[in-house]
């Protein structure tokens, strides 16, 4: 019997109105709202943070799974699938926030991506905070709430833009987490555009010599940089990203390994199997039937 279900996609930061690009809740009206149950596991494409003052639960993203608890901050980026299960009642709140919103703020992209908080894939693991940077983070929180929630405050998408740097510049400074320095804006360039092409062409290029060449960098070059910005080698963020896509096609398609091996670029189905065991340890198949992570 199959377990596969349709990814759940949530395009729009609010469910009716397409032209909001911000929105924040309490993570107690959601659980209510819900009747305490959990959603499906879902994409947004949009930005995510879930800041708890008391949690007790899971947190699942791309697979991994996580302990949701209080005074965490868990981020998590456009594109990734999660889902949220709560063993009681979570106090906190629920933010949201496009590219749209950031740039309507004047707030590049880059700064985002140098905060090293919000993941594209592989661990996604929560923030711990202080008792005084939860404190902090949750004034600036309840701040953006009462704004929010008042729709004639004027320059409110500014409040809030300027509200939404200042909590991520305090859990970028909270954090302590084993983070890679950061580069000089040249090599943050280069890495952004390697990502970009990642994100492009995963299913067609599976080298680290493929990505240099059209980044016109030598491979050790990219991979020492790719090193420095995330701690893993050029060749292991590219199969992260092969291995969360193969995921996602095994769980919410119904796609044989043989399709899901081509559609990713693997010339026989046998060598996609063979990669897929060695990184995950477990076959495609077993994958598929025991529904790990979700």
């Amino acid at each position: 019997m199959e377990n596969t279900m349709p990814l759940k996609i949530y395009n729009s930061v609010h469910p009716t109105n397409e032209n909001l690009t911000f929105g924040i809740s309490r993570m107690e009206d959601i659980y209510d709202k819900r009747n305490g149950q959990p959603d499906v596991p879902h994409r947004h494409n949009y930005y995510t943070l879930l800041l708890t003052r008391f949690a007790n639960g899971r947190h699942l993203v791309d697979f991994n799974e996580y302990p949701l608890q209080s005074h965490c901050a868990y981020f998590v980026a456009p594109g990734q699938v999660h889902q949220v299960i709560e063993h009681e009642k979570s106090l906190g709140y629920a933010i949201v926030f496009s590219a749209s919103f950031l740039a309507h703020n004047n707030i590049p992209i880059d700064f985002i991506e140098n905060l090293n908080l919000f993941r594209d894939f592989g661990e996604t693991p929560p923030l711990t905070l202080s008792e005084t940077d939860m404190a902090i983070t949750q004034h600036y929180a309840n701040e953006m709430y009462q704004i929010h929630h008042q729709p004639h405050f004027k320059f409110r998408s500014e409040a809030l833009g300027a509200l939404i740097k200042l909590l991520l510049v305090r859990c970028h400074n909270a954090c302590s987490l084993d983070l890679p320095t950061q580069q000089h804006s040249g090599g943050n360039t280069i890495f952004q555009n390697f990502k970009n092409l990642v994100n492009e062409h995963y299913s067609q290029w599976h080298t680290t010599q493929q990505y240099a060449a059209q980044l016109f960098i030598t491979p050790d070059y990219l991979n020492r940089l790719v090193k420095n910005q995330t701690g893993k080698t050029a060749k292991d963020y590219i199969q992260s990203r092969i291995i969360v896509a193969a995921k996602h096609l095994l769980y919410f398609t119904e796609l044989s390994n043989k399709e899901i091996a081509y559609q990713l670029g693997f010339s026989e189905p046998a060598n996609f199997s063979a990669f897929f065991k060695n990184a995950t340890g477990v076959a495609p198949s077993a994958f598929k039937r025991e529904n790990i992570g979700f």
